[in-house]
């Protein structure tokens, strides 16, 4: 379940074997089954998960029942609800489980005691963290000004491996679509590529 987590960290930085025992100990390993919350919308979000294997969704649910996806973490990739994990508030959104996933767990102490106690993982996560507020950043303004085509054809070239695996619906909520319009770009696109 390791071995994931350590190829994504020494892409980012250099471990030595006794950095990657120490990291392991912060870790909470953890199966899910389909369906399965990490977090709950209104609960506090006590976990930075990474995503070892399998697939996860952070979302939230309106008055209507209708989800509105916010992420989709696959294999390498970290999920949480940052403002509550860092401030003990609520979540605003779930994440939970959209296939039997293996993730790791873990908490906002030992995370603090992880950057101290393995130095290199403070740059680490200063290097996560600000790949992550670039990337919601560009997002939100592709929200708003990117067309439903674009939109699509991104998500295609850059997570072709989630098209595969998310339904379409729930890919449709992630990039603000209407189920009715990405099924018609879906089918120009093809009919474009003949």
């Amino acid at each position: 379940m390791y071995d994931t987590i350590f190829k994504h960290l020494e892409e980012k930085v250099k471990l030595s074997p006794e950095e990657k025992e120490l990291i392991k100990t912060f870790f909470k390993p953890k199966k899910l089954k389909k369906k399965q919350f990490v977090v709950v919308e209104g609960h506090v979000c006590n976990y930075l998960t990474f995503v070892s294997k399998g697939l996860l969704k952070a979302y939230n649910v309106d008055d209507k029942g209708n989800e509105h996806i916010n992420q989709f973490s696959p294999e390498g990739w970290w999920t949480s609800d940052m403002s509550s994990f860092f401030s003990g508030g609520i979540s605003f959104y779930s994440i939970d489980a959209m296939e039997d996933s293996e993730v790791l767990l873990i908490t906002r102490e030992d995370f603090e005691n992880l950057t101290i106690e393995v130095p290199v993982m403070d740059r680490y996560f200063r290097l996560l963290f600000q790949n992550s507020l670039i990337t919601k950043e560009r997002r939100l303004i592709s929200s708003h000004t990117h067309t439903a085509e674009e939109k699509y054809k991104h998500i295609v070239e850059n997570n072709p491996d989630l098209i595969k695996r998310v339904p379409q619906n729930l890919l449709a909520s992630y990039l603000g679509l209407s189920p009715e319009t990405l099924s018609r770009l879906k089918k120009n696109i093809i009919f474009d590529q003949k």
